[in-house]
């Protein structure tokens, strides 16, 4: 110790040390370890930034001595949109007559080296930081804590108003997974540490036994089990979202990640089967494979106009088999017409012979009487029923051709196989967000038309003896 050491006293630095110490402690335990009073401590101490702040990794082709290459570099800058970069390590001497004397900066380390040791140098900016008589250590945490130390070193800038951190990297494609996996596992340790209020059963539960969703929404996890699971039981996978009801009005639908950390292996299955099949069924242009033990849904061909013949044309993406889409036989080609079957002609020849004429008997003797009355049974039923959908469905929906049966209420449908909004009068496509303006606006055929009204002849009945009253 020099002359000039001499005029501070001890225990008032030690005093000082250990003040400066307990304080830190108490904001920060996480981000020290050492003991002051043997002069060598260690600060670790992450860097939080605003929230989704942009991360741009470059090659740092500085490094590269001896060479001037331009090749391009092998991996592209990219953007990383992230909430927290990895803790920078300081190794500090203590001297004993600190804070009157500066502490010593042994070593610099950022975690995973994202920290390029070229320009600025942090370890002299922190040292510029010092005051005579001053503690330092927690402005040094603070200014790490807050990345104010990326501002002072020219590394963040901002862009349209948004922040933007620049990383010079010699090798980014190594850099980007560490700093994706640090931020994500931070993450979900502050939020399994925090409490949340589910929105459902209005319980505030620790975030280790909720479920934050994509949309940040937070529910806990046996509500989400509960409600999900019911869903799938019963088909309908178009709730198995977010439950919050601006999600629920947007139509938000779970990712596959989010319904797997909820529900069981078998219930994952059953909804994908699900939404497969809901996919499937919004096409309207599906028609099955005619093959009994194929059965496949195939799609129109794509990149063919409307009303071309090769619409018509279909192959299974199963087994092969290309086949009409009109009368599923094997394709015949785009000009030929489709050919009647062989039952159907022989019915028609059949119904249009007089009863009892000797035609009739001859085919009723070559085909059998009973199988021709059978088929004309079976025809007269389909052509009655192909009547009362007609009679009594009322408009097909103009988006699938689904035929339903309104008993009451209002005019304005909603798909339940492709979701589409129509009138049911008219068969209109109606606007999904102002489907009434349809009903509503003068001068359409349906204009205060929401509901049919039918008025009843004779609709008072006097009761009998009422008049004696």
């Amino acid at each position: 110790m020099d002359g000039s050491s001499l005029e501070y006293d001890s225990d008032t630095c030690t005093a000082l040390q250990r003040e400066e110490w307990e304080v830190l402690e108490s904001i920060h335990p996480d981000c020290l370890s050492g003991d002051p009073l043997k002069g060598l401590i260690r600060l670790e101490v992450p860097v939080d930034l605003p929230d989704s702040t942009e991360v741009l990794v470059t090659n740092d082709r500085s490094i590269e001595t001896g060479s001037s290459s331009t090749s391009q570099s092998p991996c592209p800058p990219r953007t990383l949109s992230l909430t927290t970069l990895p803790p920078i390590l300081l190794d500090v001497c203590l001297p004993s007559t600190y804070p009157y004397t500066p502490p010593q900066i042994r070593a610099v380390h950022a975690t995973y080296s994202w920290l390029s040791l070229n320009g600025p140098d942090l370890r002299e900016l922190l040292a510029g930081k010092w005051e005579e008589g001053q503690g330092v250590l927690y402005i040094w945490v603070e200014s790490i804590r807050s990345g104010e130390f990326l501002d002072d070193l020219g590394m963040r800038t901002t862009t349209k108003g948004r922040p933007i951190v620049r990383i010079s990297h010699p090798t980014p494609a190594l850099l980007y997974p560490s700093l994706e996996g640090y931020n994500s596992s931070t993450q979900a340790a502050r939020f399994s540490q925090n409490s949340y209020e589910c929105e459902v059963c209005m319980t505030s539960i620790k975030g280790a036994r909720c479920v934050m969703l994509s949309c940040s929404h937070v529910f806990c996890r046996s509500c989400l089990e509960d409600f999900w699971g019911l869903c799938i039981r019963e088909g309908d996978v178009g709730r198995v979202g977010c439950p919050d009801p601006e999600c629920v009005k947007e139509h938000r639908e779970a990712t596959e990640e989010e319904v797997r950390r909820v529900v069981t292996e078998e219930e994952i299955l059953r909804w994908k089967w699900l939404r497969m099949k809901r996919a499937l069924e919004k096409d309207p242009t599906l028609v099955h494979c005619p093959m009994a033990l194929c059965q496949t849904p195939v799609s129109r061909p794509q990149n063919v106009e409307d009303g071309s013949p090769w619409e018509r044309l279909r192959t299974c993406p199963e087994c092969g088999y290309s086949f009409c889409a009109y009368c599923k036989r094997t394709w015949h080609g785009p000009v030929a017409n489709c050919p009647i079957s062989a039952t159907k002609a022989i019915l028609q020849e059949y119904m249009a012979l007089a009863e009892g004429s000797s035609q009739r008997k001859m085919m009723e003797a070559r085909y059998g009487r009973s199988t021709l009355q059978r088929l004309v049974t079976e025809y007269e039923e389909e052509r009655a029923f192909h009547e009362w959908l007609e009679r009594c469905t009322g408009t097909p929906c103009p988006g699938c051709d689904l035929r339903v049966e309104k008993h009451s209420g209002c005019n304005h449908m909603t798909c339940i196989k492709c979701g589409q909004h129509y009138c049911y009068r008219c068969g209109e496509r109606l606007d999904r967000w102002h489907p009434y303006k349809h009903f509503s606006t003068p001068g359409l055929r349906c204009f205060s038309k929401l509901f049919d009204f039918e008025s009843i002849d004779n609709e008072w009945q006097p009761v009998e003896g009422f008049d004696v009253i």
